[in-house]
């Protein structure tokens, strides 16, 4: 598969994926009438279903990463070059811009935006670190396991992670930046940005290493094969 293919599989799921994120926490809220968690809900499933319909249609041609810390962790285990790994977060970047700027305008907003929601603190860095190591430990355990659930898996994990984490899981650097240009239900101040990143690389890093630890083979340093 071509690297432009790959790239533009990435940044069009990355796109859908953000459009979905954010548009449906404001039709989530214009409809909950105050109730946050009506709202929250409706925004978990609609995020949930998305992912796994990417991930199944677009995971054969580009991997479905549509996150730079997922494309991190599979570049540290060769899975994509350093060079293509750096063409691919620019990628996720730029879909997840445009996919803000596309929620945005199909509910009649301005297309530029500052997020106002503050997300700060060390509970809220802790959870995106808790949120992403689940999120990579899940693709790595999973895709040894059965890879045809890695769909299931991503989308689940990713919804429960809506519910038990203090920061409701952004996991994803990319859609970070992006939900920094929306101040809707998902947005989050620009400030708070640094933080979330930090915190999520770090709790990929931490996932692919847990995941090697539960694969290797025993009084050996290689991975189960």
């Amino acid at each position: 598969m071509s690297l432009a293919r790959r790239l533009f599989a990435e940044s069009l799921g990355s796109l859908l994926l953000t459009g979905v994120v954010i548009g449906s926490g404001i039709l989530a809220v214009r409809l909950a009438d105050g109730n946050e968690a009506v709202a929250l809900l409706a925004n978990t499933g609609a995020t949930a279903a998305i992912l796994y319909v990417l991930i199944t249609a677009l995971g054969p041609i580009s991997g479905a990463h549509f996150n730079p810390a997922v494309t991190l962790v599979m570049a540290l285990r060769r899975s994509i070059e350093p060079s293509e790994a750096v063409f691919y977060v620019i990628a996720q970047i730029c879909g997840c811009i445009l996919g803000a700027l596309l929620a945005h305008a199909m509910f009649e907003l301005p297309l530029l935006q500052t997020g106002s929601h503050e997300r700060s603190g060390l509970a809220q860095g802790l959870s995106e670190g808790v949120a992403t190591f689940a999120l990579v430990l899940a693709i790595l355990l999973v895709s040894r396991a059965r890879v045809s659930a890695v769909p299931a898996a991503v989308a689940l994990t990713i919804a429960a992670g809506y519910w038990w984490t203090a920061s409701t899981s952004f996991a994803n650097p990319a859609i970070t930046i992006a939900r920094a240009m929306s101040d809707t239900f998902a947005g989050i101040r620009p400030e708070d940005t640094p933080l979330f990143i930090a915190a999520q690389l770090a709790g990929a890093l931490l996932g692919s290493m847990a995941a090697w630890l539960v694969l290797r083979q025993p009084h050996s340093g290689r991975e189960l094969s």
